[in-house]
């Protein structure tokens, strides 16, 4: 009988908690607030490519540089030259993405018999900009990410990229709206 008691008031408890979240209009409200605080991106940023586009299987650092003039996100490695570019036109989706990692040094130091804090437990933060992309032209697709430096400079990256690719938010994504008329008259 206790346990019966027990799950029936933890599921009411569940049930409770469910009902106090935010409604989706609060959120949106904020959202879009925050949003339109966000600096544009400078022309030129700090990056690592992180793999993702045909043929460019290594990760390598570079830039990030806006060509508004060709219309495109380019790609440079340590010596200035183009590797890669995504046009604006083929970007569907973008979004900020960060994850938790133990840095090398870390790693290796936790495998070193001592006695002390455990240096395993050390994490940092690592911020991605992720690009899914659709390119008429050459048919490729795929979605590719972008080691950034921090999170100011990934919200402004990704805001500038979607207002030039013409994206809209839906929560923390940027979407491209499908363009309907061509979708009813293709087979």
């Amino acid at each position: 009988m206790k346990v019966i008691g027990t799950l029936f008031l933890t599921l009411l408890t569940l049930v409770s908690v469910q009902a106090q979240r935010p409604t989706a209009a609060d959120t949106s409200a904020a959202a879009e607030a925050a949003r339109a605080n966000i600096p544009a991106a400078p022309t030129t940023v700090k990056a690592k490519y992180e793999g993702g586009v045909f043929g460019y299987n290594k990760t390598m650092n570079g830039t990030l540089t806006f060509d508004d003039t060709n219309g495109r996100l380019l790609f440079k490695n340590k010596e200035q030259k183009e590797v890669l570019f995504i046009p604006y036109a083929a970007v569907t989706s973008a979004f900020a993405d960060s994850h938790r990692r133990r840095p090398a040094a870390a790693t290796v130091a936790s495998h070193i018999p001592y006695i002390g804090w455990p240096l395993g437990f050390i994490k940092t933060k690592v911020r991605y900009l992720t690009l899914q992309y659709n390119d008429p032209d050459s048919g490729a697709n795929g979605i590719t990410s972008f080691k950034l430096e921090n999170k100011q400079t990934l919200d402004s990256v990704l805001k500038t990229l979607a207002d030039k690719s013409g994206m809209t938010a839906r929560g923390q994504v940027y979407v491209k709206k499908r363009d309907t008329a061509s979708d009813k008259t293709s087979p």
